[in-house]
């Protein structure tokens, strides 16, 4: 597997998204590092339309390939919101995300600097 570094001494607080974030939840957790981990849980017809929409402006495959594709992706999300849980991200709405951090943040976590 492939890894890439990061310098984040200088930095009260990192946010790591997408499909592989819940990667690195049990490691920031043994490590202290760990505020929140969440998997967001969305409309799944939603996801697919947005996908789809994005996918057919960008021209990069047909149509039908496409479809395929997006449809295969709609049907094994359920599959990937549970692995993301398993490695210890909590599956919330996109709303409730936004509350928890903002919560986190005015409680002062992370640790303002000076």
């Amino acid at each position: 597997m492939a890894y890439r570094r990061l310098e984040l001494t200088r930095s009260p607080l990192f946010v790591a998204e997408g499909i592989f974030a819940a990667e690195i939840v049990g490691e920031c957790r043994r490590r202290g590092l760990l505020a929140g981990a969440y998997a967001l849980r969305r409309p799944r017809s939603a996801t697919f339309l947005r996908r789809l929409a994005r996918d057919l402006a960008e021209q990069r495959k047909g149509p039908r390939v496409l479809m395929r594709r997006g449809l295969a992706l709609l049907r094994a999300e359920p599959a990937v919101l549970r692995r993301q849980t398993r490695l210890g991200a909590e599956a919330a709405r996109g709303r409730d995300v936004l509350r928890q951090v903002a919560g986190l943040l005015a409680a002062g976590h992370p640790p303002r600097s000076g």
